[in-house]
């Protein structure tokens, strides 16, 4: 599986190396996108990247979740790192 990365960079590229596959649409659905003049193959992918973008992120959240409730919790007691040494 690629990365989060991975696919933000192909997302921001426009387009990656594509695959030909085969898709079952519910028919009146795909009758109303062709004659809306839709592309079926450029609509599937958008919505398969940001639907990819979002578990990938929920995954990684419910990964370091951990980390990151530690890290607020030091926040918390002690203040930001370097705090001391901020201009503004």
């Amino acid at each position: 599986m690629p990365s989060t990365s991975a696919v933000k960079r192909s997302a921001r590229a426009g387009q990656g190396a594509k695959r030909p596959t085969n898709l079952s649409l519910s028919v009146d659905v795909l009758e109303a996108a062709k004659s809306l003049d839709i592309n079926i193959s450029q609509s599937c992918d958008n919505y398969l990247r940001e639907l990819v973008l979002q578990k990938q992120t929920s995954r990684w959240k419910a990964e370091h979740a951990d980390f990151v409730a530690a890290y607020n919790a030091t926040v918390e007691a002690e203040g930001l790192p370097l705090d001391n040494w901020r201009s503004f």
